[in-house]
């Protein structure tokens, strides 16, 4: 098992970040984004085309695409649960759209009224659709690493949902602890387990850090073979399950761990600690990392 020389980024910041954080003015979003390119991030999730009434956060979607200087080779993709988000992403010229299913059947149901079979059926419009235009999907799975509401998840439901999602036509599954809970071994065992189903290289991380353990659980699974992480700048977004808990890992303290470990991002560490502080500007907090606080203070 050797580490990967390279690292692929996700941001996930101007979206399931935002999305968990009191809202920001649409200018705001536009620069947060146009920075973070600027920091060499080669993968923005830029927004997501959901209903206003659910997600509010991310009315303003369509205006950020609008607004956002485009740069070749990045990819500003949207997240979009069904056929009429998947049509306003197009519309928006998305690069890249994502789908997202639970491995939790209680949280399938609390989150999206439905059970995990119906809401991956409820994707195939999106794909069949994507597919036709020649657009990638990226499948995002929840709760692989426990719920808030069921507690333990069933590795093998984590596989099965995973592998649903890349029979199905997503080119790249992300892994996502919703809540955080997960530890060192239990991530190495969730990742083994989908390996077997699905191809390590078309797998990711994404591990939200309320308990404090996301960096040490991504250091556990990449000798594994993955090589693609999703961070949030500043770490943003909050855990709407976990009063006053964080969000995603920042993308700093992330950067600043693989350049340790001499593994290659591409992303200049002083443009993306910058990015950060500059949106949190909007929020009633600094940035979450502890990377930024330390390069902040100097």
């Amino acid at each position: 098992m050797t580490l990967p020389q390279q690292v692929k980024i996700v941001e996930v910041g101007p979206r399931d970040g935002l999305q968990n954080e009191t809202a920001v003015p649409v200018e705001a979003k536009i620069a947060l984004v146009n920075a973070l390119a600027k920091a060499g991030l080669s993968y923005i999730e830029t927004g997501a085309f959901v209903s206003p009434k659910w997600v509010p956060q991310m009315a303003d979607s369509a205006e950020v695409f609008a607004g956002i200087e485009r740069q070749a080779g990045i990819t500003y993709a949207a997240l979009t649960p069904n056929l009429k988000g998947f049509e306003a992403a197009v519309q928006a010229q998305a690069t890249e759209v994502a789908i997202f299913g639970a491995a939790s059947e209680a949280f399938s149901q609390k989150n999206i009224n439905c059970s995990i079979a119906e809401s991956l059926e409820r994707f195939a419009p999106v794909i069949a659709a994507a597919k036709a235009q020649n657009i990638k999907v990226r499948g995002y799975v929840s709760c692989v690493l426990g719920c808030p509401y069921q507690g333990e998840v069933s590795l093998s439901d984590v596989a099965y949902v995973a592998e649903t999602l890349w029979n199905m036509g997503c080119y790249e599954v992300s892994l996502g602890d919703t809540i955080g809970v997960g530890t060192p071994l239990h991530a190495q065992r969730m990742l083994s387990v989908v390996a077997e189903r699905v191809p390590m290289q078309n797998l990711a991380l994404h591990f939200h850090n309320t308990y404090g353990q996301a960096l040490a659980n991504i250091a556990s699974c990449l000798p594994m073979g993955v090589a693609t992480i999703d961070s949030a700048v500043a770490g943003l977004g909050g855990c709407p399950y976990a009063k006053g808990a964080s969000g995603n890992v920042a993308t700093e303290d992330v950067v600043y761990m693989l350049h340790g470990m001499g593994i290659e991002t591409g992303i200049d560490l002083n443009n993306l600690v910058q990015a950060g502080a500059d949106i949190c500007r909007h929020l009633a907090h600094g940035p979450r990392s502890n990377v930024a606080h330390a390069m902040l203070a100097k």
